[in-house]
């Protein structure tokens, strides 16, 4: 670790990569968000969510200025955000391809229900938020959409699917605390 002037002095030199890097030392969820279009339905692969308030329920996505789904998104003024399950793995390495199909065909492997927004939400998955678009904010190369909630759900037995260092991960049950000692 450094001191406070050490990191002013160089923050303003890194690279790409050492940025990346040590965002990777973040552990987050994994989602899939989804939205209808005029056509077949979208869904991107995300990490880039949080919540933002509890009154009003909101919610944040971010994605990449370039991404067709924040089109589609802005133009529906809708998304669900998934909440991938450890055994969701295989879904989100599908809807992160860059060479994934963009028509139906994207859906008819994984089952999936309409929200009250219309867009998808998909079977097993460990939570979900379907959310009305609030606002977008551009920041570098990527929008800020806040969502307000509609419709909501969990399933307390799905563990989610975690991303760390460039790696999916899974949570771990906590070892179990040694006994005490008696004297």
């Amino acid at each position: 670790m450094t001191d406070a002037g050490e990191l002013d002095a160089s923050a303003q030199e890194f690279d790409g990569r050492a940025f990346r890097n040590v965002l990777g030392t973040f552990a987050t969820g994994v989602t899939l968000v989804t939205t209808r279009t005029p056509g077949p339905a979208y869904g991107m692969t995300a990490n880039a969510f949080s919540s933002v308030s509890l009154d009003p329920p909101l919610v944040l996505i971010c994605a990449s200025k370039m991404a067709e789904g924040r089109r589609f998104i802005e133009e529906n003024g809708a998304f669900a955000v998934n909440i991938l399950a450890a055994e969701q793995e295989e879904i989100s390495n599908f809807f992160a391809s860059r060479d994934r199909p963009r028509d139906s065909v994207a859906f008819q492997q994984y089952a999936y229900r309409r929200g009250p927004s219309g867009s998808p939400v998909l079977d097993g998955v460990a939570g979900y938020i379907d959310c009305r678009l609030e606002s977008s904010h551009e920041a570098g190369d990527h929008v800020i959409m806040i969502g307000r909630a509609l419709a909501l759900g969990s399933d307390p037995e799905k563990q989610p699917l975690l991303f760390y260092q460039g790696k999916y991960r899974q949570l771990q049950a906590a070892a179990p605390a040694p006994p005490p000692v008696s004297a």
